[in-house]
């Protein structure tokens, strides 16, 4: 997983330097979205922004950062406690958190807890890619599919898919509304995902094209247009005599 999304939360100036630093020089792939001073303010952009972590510290005015569960109905978000004192590790577990840290907080167990945060973010990841799947298998109407984008997840509808074109060992989905994804996966991933109950086809090395979107076959030039005449994919030769009979030009 890429791109984790983080707050941090804590009154002192110099430990959210501290933090920030120490994470912007890891080899996790934290992306530091806002920094609070204090838990009302740190609470306020959680809503907003909707972090996959909160780097918490325990000690701060007004509210202690254990505290954090009165302003939410449901945590949906991953919290990793920072203090300077280890007897709040009790009150970091009684809250479901991931981890904690004590200050001043030390690399190596930095780096233990963030491999802990990676997996347990990518399970959820995976189990959002199986209960979209399942649920599409149950229904037997495959409208939706799982799109493994750089940094995220995307359930996408099926129907929205205008074109997959391979990009080296990445692919560009190619939607509605002239939108696209890069994803990290290669061609023949989506040859193979793609439910054959849907009107995909596989044009050409490099394009799976849906055949709902398309406007044009040129067969001359070997290109077949889809979207308006946006968007123009290749076809191999070999391929066309099963586009027209799919088709039906």
């Amino acid at each position: 997983m890429t791109n984790i999304k983080a707050i941090l939360i804590d009154d002192e100036q110099s430990a959210r330097n501290v933090l920030t630093n120490l994470l912007e020089r890891s080899s996790s792939n934290i992306e530091i979205i806002a920094t609070c001073n204090n838990l009302e303010e740190g609470v306020k952009q959680i809503k907003k922004i909707k972090p996959n972590v909160v780097f918490l510290d325990v000690q701060m005015p007004n509210y202690a950062g254990y505290e954090i569960i009165k302003f939410f109905d449901k945590i949906e978000f991953e919290i990793i406690f920072v203090t300077a004192y280890d007897q709040y590790a009790i009150k970091a577990f009684e809250l479901n958190a991931i981890d904690y840290l004590v200050k001043p907080i030390d690399r190596k167990k930095l780096t233990l807890t963030l491999q802990k945060l990676e997996d347990k973010l990518n399970k959820q990841l995976a189990l959002v890619d199986y209960q979209t799947l399942l649920k599409s298998i149950k229904d037997k109407n495959y409208k939706k599919i799982v799109l493994p984008e750089i940094g995220n997840r995307r359930i996408v509808n099926l129907e929205d898919i205008i074109a997959v074109e391979a990009d080296g060992a990445y692919s560009t989905i190619h939607l509605k509304g002239n939108k696209r994804i890069t994803t990290s996966k290669n061609l023949k991933y989506f040859e193979n995902v793609l439910p054959k109950e849907t009107s995909f086809f596989r044009s050409h090395r490099a394009w799976i094209v849906n055949l709902s979107h398309i406007e044009f076959l040129n067969k001359t030039a070997l290109t077949i247009t889809l979207v308006n005449g946006v968007l123009k994919a290749k076809i191999s030769r070999a391929r066309v005599d099963d586009f027209e009979r799919i088709i039906k030009f």
